[in-house]
């Protein structure tokens, strides 16, 4: 996505990969945020009760100041995981996902 974005957008997007969710690197997440004034979350977990949540109220709390735009989650969709690879695709975030939250973002 982060390439697609550069090539077709002109967009330069930083990733940030986070290792560990405990400890959670709130260092790497307030410095990306400082740097580029806005945060998505991308994760294959479910929006509700997933990971996101947590991330974006850490953000709200030590970063808010920087924001320029709200903080985005691109996630799977509320349903039970499929097995079915065809009906994870649907389920899970896909690259088009990405690249359509980037580019809200990038609105602001």
């Amino acid at each position: 996505a982060a390439e697609q974005l550069e090539r077709e957008d002109g967009l330069s997007v930083e990733v940030v990969d986070l290792r560990s969710l405990a400890p959670m690197d709130d260092d790497a997440i307030v410095a990306t945020v400082k740097k580029t004034n806005r945060a998505l979350i991308v994760h294959e977990d479910t929006r509700t009760g997933g990971v996101a949540g947590e991330i974006t109220a850490r953000i709200n709390e030590l970063a808010f100041e920087w924001l320029d735009a709200p903080v985005l989650r691109v996630t799977a969709v509320d349903v039970p995981l499929p097995y079915s690879p065809p009906l994870e695709d649907y389920v899970l975030p896909q690259t088009a996902d990405i690249v359509k939250a980037v580019r809200r973002l990038a609105a602001y």
